[in-house]
């Protein structure tokens, strides 16, 4: 779990746009650029190069 104060404040690092955290699957999602960052042990990983497209849940 991310602090919400931390996730006030955190930022894509290719967008500047917002982060969604997902708790479930410790992620943060940028929504506008589609990709996705992972956070390891309880820390960001939001370098540039880190991010993984986001893959579409098919119903």
């Amino acid at each position: 779990m991310l602090d919400r104060k931390l996730l006030e404040i955190l930022a894509c690092p290719v967008c500047k746009g917002d982060l969604l955290y997902e708790e479930e699957k410790d992620i943060l999602v940028c929504e506008r650029c589609g990709v996705y960052y992972e956070v390891k042990e309880g820390i960001p990983v939001l370098l540039p190069d880190s991010g993984k497209p986001l893959v579409k849940e098919s119903p």
